[in-house]
């Protein structure tokens, strides 16, 4: 006979109310150890209270009111930077990026036609950074999450037995809420990670807070750490390259949206793989809160291209090195006077070729890396343009998407001007051509007839319809004024 607990208390008194559910369910159901490890669910305490401590952040997280619940990815990236050593900003390394800014605003002056902003870069500790930014990524990330949650929604709906779901009643909706949170901690950890690697707004190749421009002072003394270059040399030279970056994202308001379109266009040709999800929902661990991340973040879910992703992808990729290589150009000329300018250069070009770790992620996450692959190819072509028409015309190519290079036009920068006629004629070309087109006499611009009939200009040709007609005020027929007497 089974005994009772003392004085009447409860067994599961103390128990978290799901995890007291699931004791019960699995007793009505004779469901053995075994049973329960095939369905991927832990049977040793440690294991299933990891479970269920995931459950309840679930339930804690509330509804989402789209496909992520951004506050908890927001939070979570909080968290990520948090954990890593965040600290404020100080005084003194506010003074050393402002100084280090004003000093690259004169250096780059001479360096480009487009001028200065109203405001100069700030700095920011990483939180800052998160926060400034945070708007950027709901947009870029949210045509992904739609798909990857949805997803991962169906399949845990999917993996349940009949019996968990009818005992859930009215707790679905956090099974609704569970491909969201999932989706959102491996937001919050990619961003969190980025925020770790940044060292201004723009790093990633355009502004990601937009109208705002920073440096992240922590990061920025994280980049020369043994490069044996002075950290004031460092800091000038990001300075540079991020007052380049402002400036023309400044000059060319339609460049930042024209980016996140491309990059929104690629990601909304994005369906998740429901039989990789399925075939590996068996295989994930729950009692391991990773997990799941883990696999988010492989890209394992991602089918292959579209045709029109590839293409996305291929403008995305040439606009990206069209940025940095115009970027590169204007940063090497304005650095001379920096002993270690060369080093640091090459650093960053091998930086922004291959990528961090949590660019790598990042690019994972959402089946594109921002690599801009033809970095030196595009700033050969910037160097080009500007030795044969002069540093006005070159950023005089940014004023619409029209008037910039293809990847054909990287491969061959002397050809560009013939295939883009006169859309890159200079003023002096545009009016020759324009005169000589509309100064074409009737010789010029129409051949003679062999038969003397038609178009042609013979005495018994038929004569102009209007030649009779006296024109206004006393012109004469086919005179632009009064005759001369």
């Amino acid at each position: 006979m089974t005994s009772q607990p003392p004085n009447g208390e409860n067994e599961n008194e103390g128990q978290d109310p799901f995890q007291a559910m699931f004791q019960q369910f699995l007793g009505q159901s004779g469901m053995s150890e075994e049973d329960l490890r095939k369905m991927g669910i832990p049977t040793d305490p440690a294991g299933m209270q990891a479970m269920f401590a995931q459950v309840q952040s679930m339930f804690a997280a509330g509804p989402s009111d789209g496909p992520v619940n951004w506050k908890a990815a927001k939070d979570h990236a909080r968290r990520v930077v948090a954990s890593a050593g965040d600290p404020s900003v100080s005084d003194k390394q506010r003074k050393v990026i402002g100084d280090a800014v004003q000093l690259a605003q004169l250096w780059v002056d001479d360096h480009t036609a487009f001028g200065a902003p109203g405001t100069d870069p700030a700095a920011w500790s990483r939180s800052e950074w998160i926060e400034a930014t945070f708007e950027t990524w709901q947009e870029i990330t949210a045509p992904v999450a739609e798909s990857m949650t949805t997803a991962l929604t169906e399949s845990i709906q999917g993996q349940l037995p009949e019996e968990m779901k009818g005992m859930l009643g009215g707790a679905s909706g956090m099974l609704a809420n569970a491909g969201s949170m999932m989706f959102a901690m491996q937001l919050g950890q990619v961003i969190g990670g980025l925020a770790g690697e940044v060292v201004s707004s723009t790093d990633i190749g355009f502004p990601l807070a937009k109208d705002r421009s920073a440096m992240l002072a922590r990061n920025v003394e994280d980049f020369g750490e043994g490069l044996g270059v002075p950290e004031q040399e460092v800091v000038i030279y990001l300075a540079v390259r991020e007052v380049a970056l402002t400036r023309l994202f400044h000059a060319t308001p339609w460049l930042r949206q024209h980016v996140i379109d491309l990059i929104t266009t690629f990601s909304q040709e994005i369906h998740i793989d429901m039989d990789r999800i399925e075939g590996l929902a068996a295989q994930i661990d729950p009692s391991d809160p990773t997990a799941m991340q883990e696999a988010l973040g492989s890209g394992v879910f991602m089918p292959e291209q579209t045709a029109k992703q590839e293409a996305t992808l291929k403008r995305l990729e040439t606009i990206l090195a069209l940025i940095e290589g115009w970027v590169d150009v204007i940063t090497v000329r304005a650095t001379t006077n920096l002993p270690g300018a060369s080093a640091l250069a090459e650093t960053m070009r091998r930086r922004r070729a291959s990528g961090g770790p949590a660019e790598h992620a990042f690019g994972s996450f959402v089946g594109l890396e921002l690599r801009p692959r033809r970095m030196r190819e595009a700033a050969e072509f910037w160097r080009f343009v500007e030795q044969r028409r002069g540093l006005e015309d070159r950023d005089g190519l940014w004023e619409s998407a029209e008037l910039l290079p293809t990847e054909q036009d990287l491969d061959d920068p002397a050809g560009y001007e013939s295939r883009r006629g006169l859309l890159t004629a200079s003023d002096e070309e545009f009016d020759a051509a324009l005169e000589k087109l509309l100064g074409a006499g009737p010789d010029e611009s129409a051949p003679e007839s062999d038969s003397g009939s038609g178009s042609g200009h013979d005495a018994e040709g038929p004569e102009d319809p209007d030649a009779d007609q006296p024109g206004p005020e006393g012109e004469q027929p086919g005179g632009s004024g009064p005759r001369d007497s």
